[in-house]
């Protein structure tokens, strides 16, 4: 058979279309870079960064969930028990934990809970753009996933060998790594990427390349690399990560909305779907916000009177945190028929 048959002819693989994409790819990485950059020089402003990392993307991103929830009658009647129940459950647990171990070991279950979570998010939008891109010769499945983890394994396993007692101003206890751990696990990662790489020379040679799908894999790797690895400090390190997640969650959830809603305004969610319609976008971005301040200047409040009584407000942080990657692993699978379904109503393949 003759490379002129086997060659696929491809598009870029854009989830929306290259303006769109190329924002969400190397805008936000861009950013979450610079967010570290900026706090390494100048340590004294990391108070500064990471309280407009969280009014204005952490607990934005936790809001846009519920728009996935509660935003329309059926939505909340499919996730009544994630809604309504869920969060007492969460809450009971979290505050157990924190009474009966201390809260260093809420901060310890964040450490490696986050590093899983945005991992897993991560491969699930790179699978998004893959089957945009359509399938990729040379690079099996197993493989895929053994090169995109690689990185963010040596990573999670270096921040336990690294040992540093502290994260985020609380205590850290951390699982023992020894260093040969962490040296093997760096060797394979970049034989892993080595490899990924030449796998992607060889598209690249034959006309093949899946752009977009590429881009994201390099940006993965990338924030990873300098939110684990590069960064000495772990707090630092995790705002890079954090700042990337956040704003790639925000994004992703109104892409999902505007593909869900492709058709116009639905009677069954009139609300969200007409804000949901592109050239509604500020609208869409300030109701979140709002909803998210409102929501959090609240916790303030009632978490300032609960601390009283003995319950600190990082306890019902936490169990929001907790909740949330709860839910995502729920209602995020992309092997959901509705959710490909959903994301597939784009004309920019």
């Amino acid at each position: 058979m003759t490379d002129a048959v086997l060659r696929v002819e491809r598009t870029p693989g854009w989830l929306r279309d290259a303006k769109f994409d190329g924002g969400f790819i190397v805008g936000i990485a861009g950013i979450a870079l610079a967010s570290g950059a900026v706090v390494v020089a100048f340590p004294k402003l990391f108070p500064l960064i990471l309280l407009l990392d969280l009014w204005l993307l952490g607990y934005h991103h936790v809001i846009s969930t519920y728009t996935r929830l509660a935003f329309d009658r059926a939505s909340f009647e499919q996730h009544k028990f994630l809604l309504l129940y869920l969060p007492f459950i969460v809450f009971g647990a979290t505050f157990a934990v924190a009474a009966g171990a201390g809260l260093w070991a809420l901060a310890s279950i964040y450490l490696y809970w986050q590093w899983f979570h945005y991992t897993r998010q991560s491969w699930g939008v790179s699978q998004m753009y893959k089957r945009k891109a359509g399938s990729l010769a040379g690079e099996p499945d197993w493989f895929a996933q053994a090169a995109f983890y690689a990185l963010p394994i040596w990573g999670i396993l270096y921040r336990s060998y690294q040992d540093p007692g502290t994260f985020l101003g609380l205590e850290l206890k951390v699982v023992p790594v020894p260093g040969v751990v962490v040296e093997a696990a760096g060797v394979l990662a970049l034989s892993m990427v080595a490899l990924w790489a030449v796998t992607r020379v060889r598209l690249w040679l034959r006309g093949e390349l899946p752009m977009a799908h590429t881009l994201y894999w390099l940006s993965h790797m990338t924030v990873f690399s300098v939110g684990y690895l590069l960064i000495e400090d772990i707090t630092f390190g995790w705002l890079v990560i954090n700042v990337w997640h956040n704003m790639q969650y925000i994004a992703f959830v109104w892409l999902y909305n505007t593909k869900r809603f492709e058709g116009g305004v639905s009677d069954s969610a009139p609300y969200l779907s007409r804000l949901s319609q592109p050239q509604n976008w500020k609208r869409y971005f300030l109701v979140c916000f709002a909803i998210s301040s409102l929501a959090y200047g609240a916790i303030e409040i009632v978490g300032g009177q609960l601390g009283l009584i003995a319950i600190p407000l990082i306890v019902i942080y936490q169990a929001i945190n907790f909740h949330h990657y709860l839910v995502d692993g729920v209602i995020w699978k992309s092997k959901k028929n509705k959710v490909q379904r959903d994301l597939s109503h784009s004309e920019a393949a």
